[in-house]
């Protein structure tokens, strides 16, 4: 997800759970909680699996509202980020 009025990637929605891809649950990881792998070339995850177990999530018939600086501030501060809009 990009914030459209800084041009920042806010979050990566990301799936987990279920079985089949029935059930799964989406959640919104804020940026900062992914890393870049240069010698595997691809983002890794940096939650422990027990906590995004537990995670707020939400299904893929409804979204937060991503531009609500409220919730974002509760995402942000569950995983123990910073805000990317306030330094």
């Amino acid at each position: 997800m990009i914030d459209a009025e800084s041009g920042a990637i806010a979050y990566a929605v990301v799936s987990f759970g279920g079985f089949m891809g029935m059930g799964n649950k989406l959640f919104a990881i804020p940026w900062k909680g992914l890393s870049f792998s240069p010698t595997e070339m691809k983002l890794v995850l940096n939650v422990d699996k027990e906590k995004l177990k537990n995670a707020p999530g939400f299904d893929k018939e409804s979204w937060p509202d991503f531009a609500d600086r409220q919730w974002g501030e509760s995402i942000h501060s569950y995983y123990g980020y910073d805000t990317y809009w306030k330094p």
